[in-house]
């Protein structure tokens, strides 16, 4: 998981990165990840949060607003080495003419803020100018990659937000983000527990060329119950698909491959097996992948690293369901 967050951060700053804005509301997604950040910054800091009810809503991608707060509270932790007390709050606010003024270049209106305070070491001018600039880190090597609050910039930038920071020298330091208020209800969250597992009897053509991760993926599989046929290449795959006498459910292929992607065996194995169901999986999901999904019209994708939860509830889902979802699901945690 450490690996997927650092792979998500460099591709948000190559504009890599998928989203899934949905209207949210903040503080239920605060709420959500309070046991994990407590957990994460340890006894000797105290955690608190402070929400406005009601709240207004806003329009951004969940995992992208849990990467924040997960970014910040880490940073304001690693401020306070000998413990302190870091403050969440939520809160509606009207950003005036004269606030955009002085805040170029925010645009006046109605804003939802998301602030994070912590008591611990501060920050001088010089040190402030240069937070968010990527792999620029006041930690010791190998404490600290120098991504975390550039990552934050970077999201805050693509969901049209704004980011202030105020701090001073052994006055600790608040960082505020504003983000546009939307007049839509909020979409329900993520769930928190882990969904029941149903066990399968569909028949399943796995094309994915890591060895690895085929061979993890078929485990995890037939663990409950599918059938697995194995490619390791498109023209494997689609040889099987020409040879199995019996019914084939579901194609789960990976998108980038060598010689033939994913999109063009589906595309095969459509007009051989009309009936059949597709999942693309992909671990890049930049301008070849972006360039390719359009030409589908009807397309499940789930990113790589997927977890077991992940992986088995969208094959369940597709499998069992009446044709495709035609969308694009963000991962299942």
């Amino acid at each position: 998981m450490r690996a997927a967050n650092l792979t998500r951060q460099l591709l948000m700053f190559s504009r890599q990165q998928v989203v899934f804005p949905t209207v949210l509301d903040l503080s239920t997604v605060v709420e959500n990840m309070m046991k994990m950040l407590s957990r994460t910054i340890g006894e000797d800091v105290a955690l608190s949060f402070r929400p406005e009810i009601p709240l207004g809503c806003i329009r951004a991608d969940v995992g992208q607003i849990e990467q924040i707060l997960m970014n910040l509270i880490v940073n304001a932790r690693d401020a306070m080495p000998e413990g302190g007390q870091i403050t969440i709050q939520t809160r509606n606010v009207e950003l005036d003419k004269s606030y955009g003024v002085s805040h170029e270049p925010v645009i006046p209106g109605r804003y939802v803020m998301l602030s994070v305070s912590d008591t611990g070491c501060g920050m001088d001018e010089t040190i402030q100018s240069h937070i968010f600039e990527p792999f620029f880190t006041t930690k010791e090597p190998g404490k600290g990659t120098g991504l975390g609050l550039a990552t934050v910039y970077g999201i805050v930038k693509q969901s049209d937000a704004y980011v202030w920071v105020y701090s001073e020298p052994r006055l600790g330091a608040t960082v505020k983000i504003y983000f546009p208020r939307v007049a839509e209800e909020a979409d329900q969250t993520r769930a928190t527990n882990e969904p029941a597992i149903t066990k399968g009897t569909e028949t399943i053509l796995l094309v994915e060329d890591d060895k690895a991760l085929r061979s993890l993926t078929v485990e995890l599989l037939t663990a409950v119950g599918y059938r697995v046929l194995e490619a390791q290449t498109s023209s494997q795959a689609i040889e099987m698909a020409q040879d199995h006498a019996e019914p084939i459910d579901l194609l789960l292929t990976d998108v980038i491959m060598p010689v033939m992607g994913g999109l063009e065996v589906s595309t095969r194995l459509k007009a051989l097996r009309p009936d059949i169901k597709v999942i693309f999986m992909s671990g890049y999901a930049g301008e070849a992948l972006a360039k390719q999904m359009p030409l589908a019209d009807d397309f499940v994708l789930i990113e790589k690293p997927f977890s077991r939860v992940s992986l088995l509830t969208t094959v369940d889902r597709v499998s069992r369901g009446s044709g495709a979802l035609n969308r694009l699901t963000a991962p299942l945690h």
